[in-house]
């Protein structure tokens, strides 16, 4: 798994996922948006770290019963118990929010073990309960069938898709409160720097805009806008 530097792990928690998205943008890439998946939890900030992922498919019911968590290797328990502290545990359910692809006991092991949050584009159970919890929680909704009365769990750490976006093992996974963006590893240390940037200057936007400035030439700037922020940006606050 690709470690993030703790530079660009910091530079991630101060930006939006909206501003991300532009600047993923710009490079060309427009499916990063994890599609449905909402905050469930009472978590506050900015979710930031490498994905861990967890596929599943179709369950069968003479393989899928009650009796398959009895074994230590089935692979969702075994993948809550192996995602490394600081990384997100992505839960690949095919969009299908007919069962629970967790719940709070689940969750509560995955933040007592340091992981930085959950994403799945199919449900939880215990939603009352997690939505308490001030660990991430990223989701379609609630629903409250077991896991493996629509899903089974095959594989750990290998791409997957979750809402309708590829995630690669080591994705960089940043959660606010509008969802879920994902960003190729390659890419992070740039675009977390380059939305810093752009979010130092949207904030000067908003300033020029409520003093009665109009949208045309300030945003996207013109020359004179430009000037101005130059000289904001290096004023000391």
């Amino acid at each position: 798994m690709t470690t993030l530097k703790p530079q660009t792990r910091d530079q991630l928690k101060l930006c939006t996922t909206a501003t991300l998205s532009t600047q993923l943008f710009k490079r060309g890439l427009r499916n990063v948006w994890i599609d449905g998946a909402r905050l469930m939890s009472s978590a506050k900030g900015v979710m930031v770290g490498e994905a861990f992922t967890l596929r599943n498919i179709p369950c069968r019911e003479d393989i899928d019963h009650a009796g398959v968590f009895d074994n230590p290797d089935h692979p969702q328990r075994k993948a809550i118990e192996t995602a490394p502290a600081g990384s997100v545990f992505v839960n690949d359910c095919r969009r299908d929010t007919r069962a629970a692809s967790g719940g709070g006991i689940l969750l509560t092991r995955l933040a007592v073990r340091g992981v930085a949050g959950m994403v799945s584009d199919g449900c939880v159970r215990d939603a009352t309960e997690i939505a308490a919890m001030d660990f991430p929680v990223y989701c379609a909704g609630a629903a409250a069938p077991l896991n493996i009365a629509r899903h089974h769990a095959v594989d750990i750490n290998v791409p997957v898709a979750c809402g309708g976006v590829p995630v690669y093992p080591g994705d960089v996974i940043v959660g606010d409160g509008d969802g879920v963006i994902v960003i190729p590893a390659h890419l992070a240390e740039e675009v977390a720097a380059a939305t810093v940037e752009q979010e130092r200057f949207e904030r000067f936007v908003m300033e020029e805009i409520r003093r009665g400035q109009p949208v045309i030439g300030t945003y996207p700037p013109n020359d004179a806008t430009r000037a101005r922020y130059l000289a904001w940006k290096d004023t000391p606050r």
